[in-house]
């Protein structure tokens, strides 16, 4: 059994995670104009998959229903978020589909808080995601409408990620859910063009991506929601959009406005004050089963 990091360490996880998955995404949207967002996202799941059964080689027998029906929950979350947001960054902009999405993390910090503290870093989370959305833009809606399907998937990946966490050992409960996803996108790749998934150059460049957009956050995560609750990973994630934001603009050149380097402000400081607020000592949560 892997023992959970202590708190700071574990809020270090989770910021180095982030960073990952928006360097991730916008080393992803330079590529769609050599494959489709469906074939990359499969092609970074697969290729992650591949690292994660390697390093956790994990134990799939001696399970019982609600293991697998928590790992299965988790693949399909992980499966539908990556999808709808590669489908989302492919039609409007990295820091404004991840805006949208973060719709789902920000709603899990608020249902789970019960100290006032916490919903006044939700709220200044809130005021720079809503900052971050303010610029006039002609959005494409099929691309809003996958970053809410997105968002809601991020919550349930929430969510469930610590439930996994509990009941697998280790990474054992990210590489199973990881095969999971990728048998679920597996039908969707039968009206894509999958020539450049055999092609040597891609596959490398989408196991790159795989590695910054899943085996690195994902781990960081998984390991530090064993220690963090729910509502406050939630907050933490407000860096999402900021990151996501800096990210377009220095990957993919996708420049920010004057609104949006102030969105950036409130969700670093409610990123800060939701740091300060979880060194306060709480009681640990139950060692992980099994």
């Amino acid at each position: 059994m892997t023992a959970a990091p202590a708190r700071g360490p574990a809020i270090a996880l989770v910021l180095v995670g982030i960073a990952s998955v928006q360097l991730g995404a916008g080393v992803a949207k330079n590529l769609f104009d050599e494959i489709s967002p469906t074939a990359l996202v499969w092609l970074r799941l697969a290729s992650s998959s591949l690292v994660l059964l390697a390093i956790a080689r994990p134990r799939w027998s001696g399970r019982d229903r609600a293991d697998w029906l928590a790992v299965l929950g988790f693949g399909v979350s992980l499966g539908v978020m990556n999808w709808a947001i590669y489908q989302s960054f492919s039609r409007i902009p990295i820091g404004i589909a991840v805006t949208i999405e973060f719709i789902g993390p920000l709603a899990v910090a608020v249902v789970g808080s019960r100290r006032l503290r916490d919903l006044t870093w939700v709220g200044l989370a809130a005021l720079g995601v809503l900052l971050l959305g303010a610029e006039p833009a002609d959005l494409d809606p099929v691309g809003v409408a996958c970053a809410f399907v997105a968002g809601a998937s991020w919550a349930g990946y929430i969510l469930l990620s610590a439930h996994t966490g509990r009941r697998w050992e280790g990474l054992d409960g990210l590489a199973v859910a990881s095969v999971v996803a990728v048998l679920l996108l597996t039908p969707a790749l039968a009206g894509t063009d999958r020539g450049p998934i055999v092609d040597p150059r891609i596959v490398l460049l989408g196991a790159a991506v795989g590695l910054l957009s899943s085996v690195v956050p994902y781990s960081c995560e998984l390991i530090a929601l064993r220690r963090l609750r729910p509502a406050l990973f939630g907050v933490l994630m407000s860096l999402e959009p900021a990151a996501a934001a800096l990210a377009g603009l220095l990957v993919v050149g996708e420049h920010l406005s004057l609104v949006q380097w102030s969105a950036v402000a409130c969700v670093v400081a409610a990123s800060v004050g939701a740091t300060r607020v979880a060194a306060r000592p709480e009681p640990a949560p139950p060692p992980a089963a099994g």
